[in-house]
């Protein structure tokens, strides 16, 4: 399964997740939950048991369907985050991916959702507890899709296993830009309930479009500054793909001119760069992945190449979120930075 756009360094590799014990134990838990996913499963407080078939076209292009409209959902967390935005906080049963810091913090990917009221069924790329999602009884899986057929964070050596258990909706989030997988996650929500004209909704849309024209104005007066989206590891910098992130590809849309790197990963999401060649590329601004599992200005200090970079050396360094939040709400605050950092940066040579 590819990352979006970069690498998550530090990431541990994927582990096997069934062990002959826990091989056994899943066999239980899915008797006990029942095997067929074209329908899915009602939940123990009721499930979605409100009469009304439900149906959604996802974008691998299957119909998902299911008797009842889904309300025990488990989502990837910036996907509940999402959903939560639109309204449908009180349907998230569970969430994987990245969700409690260490210190016991929410992730920044979690949003507003209120991590202590949702079971975290994994925490971690490759972690996916399936006898704890089989016991929250799912109706719906719901996540991202970075390349075809491959659910985010939906390890893929236990994926049948897991889709066994409920219907599962996949949305796009690469190669399109970043209002496509908004539109498409306001639509599932609204397909399970939600109301896209609650003053809450309509005033994060109207937020996210005034920041997107403060941005295409910020980035007209700029003329010509050189932004540049990498992540760094121990032993690599990555440069990112504009053409391919969904956020980066609406930033161009609205005039960033972007660093494009010429020697891309199989995948076409990013340039592959030894700390040597850190300095291969230009920029005046550097937007730096900011998730947990990538270095942070602090780490990378020790680090000269890094240091010796024209936009570091002059204090042109951004935070960026490298899996956006796809609702108005989450995707506003990232235009709205973006803006300031750019209208805070200057050219450098």
């Amino acid at each position: 399964m590819p990352n979006p756009g970069l690498p998550t360094p530090g990431r541990p590799t994927r582990r096997t997740l069934l062990t002959a014990a826990g091989a056994l134990g899943l066999g239980a838990a899915l008797a006990a939950c029942g095997s067929g996913g074209g329908g899915g499963t009602k939940g123990a407080d009721g499930g979605g048991a409100d009469g009304k078939a439900w149906s959604f076209t996802d974008d691998r292009g299957r119909a998902v369907t299911a008797k009842n409209t889904p309300r025990r959902i488990v989502a990837f967390t910036g996907t509940a985050a999402a959903l939560h935005d639109f309204g449908l906080g009180d349907r998230i049963a569970g969430v994987f991916g990245e969700t409690r810091r260490a210190d016991g913090r929410a992730d920044p990917s979690a949003g507003e959702l209120d991590i202590d009221k949702v079971t975290i069924v994994g925490n971690a790329w490759g972690e996916f507890g399936i006898e704890k999602y089989a016991a929250l009884r799912p109706d719906l899986l719901v996540t991202h899709m970075y390349d075809p057929d491959a659910l985010w964070y939906v390890p893929d050596e236990s994926k049948d296993k897991i889709l066994a258990l409920a219907p599962s909706v996949a949305v796009t989030t690469a190669r399109v830009p970043l209002p496509e997988p908004i539109k498409r996650y306001a639509a599932l929500a609204e397909s399970l309930g939600a109301d896209l004209n609650a003053k809450r909704v309509t005033e994060a849309k109207a937020r996210f479009e005034a920041a997107a024209e403060t941005l295409r104005q910020a980035a007209k007066a700029a003329g010509g500054l050189k932004v540049m989206a990498a992540s760094g590891s121990a032993d690599l910098f990555y440069v990112t793909n504009p053409a391919v992130s969904t956020d980066l590809m609406y930033f161009r849309e609205l005039g960033v001119d972007f660093v494009v790197p010429d020697a891309l990963d199989p995948q076409g999401y990013f340039e592959s760069l030894s700390w040597e060649n850190a300095g291969k590329y230009q920029a005046d601004l550097i937007l730096l992945d900011n998730r947990s599992t990538a270095l942070q200005p602090a780490d990378l200090a020790a680090k000269p190449a890094w240091s010796a970079l024209p936009a570091v050396k002059a204090g042109q360094v951004a935070p960026w979120d490298a899996v956006p939040r796809f609702s108005w709400l989450g995707a506003a605050p990232l235009l709205e930075n973006l803006a300031k950092a750019v209208q805070g940066a200057k050219k450098l040579g």
